[in-house]
């Protein structure tokens, strides 16, 4: 696939606007809002670096006004197993088939977030420990290092936990920023931060920096419930667009 700055410029500018501010808004998401548009003009080999490096800069951005926010002894098991599993994703990433990796994302978000949200009254999910938040912050890492999609399964399993908007958001941010360094290290010594992806940085960041702006002051008006739902709502709209992106 070849990269044309007339066509494709302005969607790679798109998706990294709407990516910053489902990021400033939920402290994760640029890859599962961006993806869907990049991988339209994109060749997964360069939506992963970008989606990675465009995700840091976002977490980088709204780092300090949630770091009160991180609970380190809760974080750690996540960020354990993620480090575990990057360098299988990006071990992975080179072999996997674009449209299938994104139709199985598509159906796992649209499955989970339709239970969640039609759920959402239940009691939380205490089971399974560190041992747990461990295998999530495990298979989470792999998608990290496959895609930049790292934030999906900590979140839907910080949604089972119950816990509130601080500490999710907490666990989210000091999670992605741990893994998606690493990813974005363990790619470049993989040789797949080439040449071309630094052209595609130049029309991404800014519209990173722009949505975090944004999406930031919008998550300060939400509470605990209404922050879930939220969440939930906007990885099932992104579920359906990877399906249906994924079929034609």
């Amino acid at each position: 696939m070849t990269f044309d700055v007339a066509i494709g410029g302005p969607l790679v500018f798109v998706g990294a606007l709407l990516g910053g501010l489902v990021n400033g808004l939920t402290g994760f998401g640029t890859g599962m809002t961006a993806l869907p548009i990049w991988v339209q003009v994109l060749p997964p080999l360069l939506v992963s670096p970008l989606t990675i490096a465009c995700s840091v800069a976002g977490q980088l951005q709204t780092l300090p006004s949630i770091w009160h926010a991180i609970d380190f002894r809760r974080l750690l098991p996540f960020v354990a197993g993620g480090v575990l599993g990057v360098p299988v994703g990006v071990k992975l990433l080179p072999h996997v088939n674009a449209v299938d990796f994104k139709c199985g994302i598509g159906i796992l978000l649209i499955v989970s977030c339709t239970v969640l949200l039609a759920h959402h009254s239940r009691a939380a999910w205490t089971r399974g420990g560190k041992a747990a938040d461990s295998a999530v912050g495990l298979a989470g890492g792999i998608l990290g290092g496959l895609s930049g999609l790292s934030g999906i399964l900590p979140t839907l399993w910080a949604e089972l936990r119950g816990w509130e908007k601080d500490a999710r958001r907490g666990i989210f941010q000091g999670y992605n920023l741990s893994i998606l360094l690493f990813a974005l290290v363990t790619q470049g010594t993989a040789g797949l931060l080439t040449a071309e992806l630094w052209p595609l940085l130049a029309i991404a960041l800014p519209g990173t920096i722009a949505g975090v702006w944004l999406g930031r002051r919008i998550y300060g008006r939400l509470d605990t419930a209404r922050f879930a739902k939220t969440v939930l709502v906007l990885l099932l709209v992104s579920g359906v667009i990877l399906v249906a992106t994924s079929l034609r």
